[in-house]
């Protein structure tokens, strides 16, 4: 899996997450994040989050046999109202499995 990519949102606009490499450390620093998972086509975004510490988050392990492998992507977001609307643009257009924002 590539360490950047680039999700649309709804509105048009793009938005360029990184990965985050298992094990790896974080700044203890608010933002968004994505978890998708590989696909023969590119990826399915699974979860779309917004986190006041993304530091906080851990990569999925390693897939059990039979699995695809998923990734966490992060984007570093200090300013709550960016950061909201960012979240809600790209649920609008993914429409993910699971949605987290900041008050779950």
């Amino acid at each position: 899996m590539q360490d950047f990519i680039d999700l649309q949102g709804a509105s048009g606009a793009s938005y360029r997450f990184r990965r985050r490499a298992e094990g790896a450390s974080h700044l203890p620093s608010a933002g968004n994040y994505v978890l998708v998972q590989e696909t023969s086509d590119g990826f399915k975004v699974l979860t779309v989050g917004a986190a006041l510490d993304l530091s906080l988050l851990r990569p999925p392990g390693q897939p059990r046999a039979g699995r695809r492998s998923r990734h966490l992507f992060t984007r570093l977001n200090i300013v709550r109202a960016v950061r909201s609307m960012e979240h809600e643009d790209l649920v609008a257009s993914y429409r993910p499995a699971e949605v987290i924002s900041e008050a779950d």
